[in-house]
């Protein structure tokens, strides 16, 4: 499969002290559940392999969808391009730490699903945190899927094809591909209907993890080898935090108004339009805006700025050279002049913008989180003290939109 004369592209391994897992967790087969891949540090094993990037062809389905192109034609491209990648992680690996792991609820952005982040995910395994990266089912993921209960006749019949997440035998597969916004319709009302429902399901997925966590035992519709029952006990509920890219970083901001659990969040080039006006003064936790050079503009930095506080530490650098799409995995998967024809990438060398941008993450979460790590040395980048950062935003603001 796809992409074998560019042996220098991939994820980049995460750099941290563990290994990392990943598995993913499926708790109620319907739409309504909850549906996210878990990264955790592991034990380093020789066995476990490393999953696709991309789990299935129905996801290239939905990205040809979101990109608004042929749908047999782009599986064939993307195929091509994307498809020999894996991600930074082992599948299923046991689950191993020395001391319990604070926790991150991750929010992908528009159109993109669970796995493409795995880069920022897998990092932050790496230093010890458990990260759930929430599939969305709001109609906002290029593709999703639930189960339905078969009908008598589907039973009886042995012709329909099991899935290779194969899970109870009487559950049929159902995949839910991204809305377009219709002809005429108006955007906010779509988006500010998802974003509360986003929120909802990072909120879901900590319960289920607090459910885990508590040793109670849960039922994954999906068949994984992964054993839930050894993360008993091994989470820090009182140090959990929320994080997204574009959409997702304003469900973060959505998710820290509706849920205290959440000590601070981090928003990755937040787009802030489907958020009201009205939660601004009641998000009472730190929020860390981490922006791209080129994708913000007046309107939405001041937005952002609506959330400074005189008490409350709220955070904004902006890395020099990069695009929205230089905090998502596709960036580091296309050559440079593919990667800059589509937007996937920016003037600086990706792995090392998503180098910062983990590191301030870092060093923010251990501030908020009381950390007892040594995330603290990479504390000046919360400030933009680095030859690629800017304090702050590049992006000139005039009076009139403050």
């Amino acid at each position: 499969m796809g992409n074998r004369c560019s042996n220098h592209l991939g994820i980049p391994p995460p750099k941290g002290p563990s290994a990392v897992g990943c598995t993913d967790f499926m708790m109620d087969h319907t739409a309504q559940g909850s549906f996210f891949r878990l990264y955790y540090p592991c034990q380093e094993t020789e066995k476990a392999e490393k999953p696709d990037w991309v789990p299935s062809r129905e996801y290239f389905n939905g990205l040809a969808d979101f990109m608004k192109i042929n749908r047999s034609l782009s599986e064939r491209i993307f195929n091509h391009l994307f498809g020999s990648f894996k991600i930074p992680a082992y599948l299923d690996a046991p689950f191993k730490s020395n001391g319990k792991c604070p926790v991150v609820i991750f929010s992908h952005g528009l159109g993109a699903f669970r796995t493409l982040y795995s880069a920022i995910c897998a990092e932050l395994a790496s230093h010890g945190f458990i990260v759930a990266s929430v599939e969305h089912r709001d109609q906002s993921s290029s593709a999703t899927y639930y189960f339905r209960e078969k009908s008598d006749s589907e039973k009886a019949s042995k012709k329909v094809p099991k899935t290779r997440a194969s899970v109870q035998d009487n559950l049929a597969q159902v995949w839910m591909y991204y809305r377009a916004l219709q002809h005429g319709e108006s955007e906010f009302p779509l988006r500010n209907k998802q974003v509360k429902q986003r929120a909802d399901e990072c909120i879901l997925a900590l319960d289920k993890l607090t459910k885990i966590n508590s040793g109670t035992p849960v039922q994954n519709v999906l068949r994984t080898q992964f054993d839930w029952t050894t993360l008993e006990n091994s989470m820090d509920l009182c140090r959990i935090a929320v994080m997204g890219h574009s959409f997702g970083g304003a469900t973060a901001i959505e998710a820290l108004c509706k849920e205290v659990r959440f000590k601070c969040g981090v928003a990755l080039d937040a787009w802030m339009f489907p958020l009201d006006d009205e939660i601004f003064p009641r998000v009472k936790q730190p929020i860390f805006f981490i922006n791209s050079e080129k994708f913000q503009w007046a309107g939405n930095i001041s937005r952002m700025r609506k959330l400074d506080s005189a008490v409350i530490q709220r955070k904004m650098i902006t890395i020099r050279g990069t695009v929205h799409q230089s905090f998502p995995d596709f960036t580091f998967l296309t050559g440079n002049w593919i990667g800059k024809l589509m937007k996937l990438k920016g003037e600086i060398n990706p792995e090392l913008a998503i180098d910062l941008s983990n590191k301030a993450t870092l060093a923010f979460l251990q501030r908020h989180l009381g950390l007892e790590k040594n995330f603290n040395q990479w504390d000046p980048l919360i400030d933009g003290e680095d030859d690629n950062l800017i304090p702050g935003t590049n992006v000139i603001m005039l009076q009139s939109a403050i």
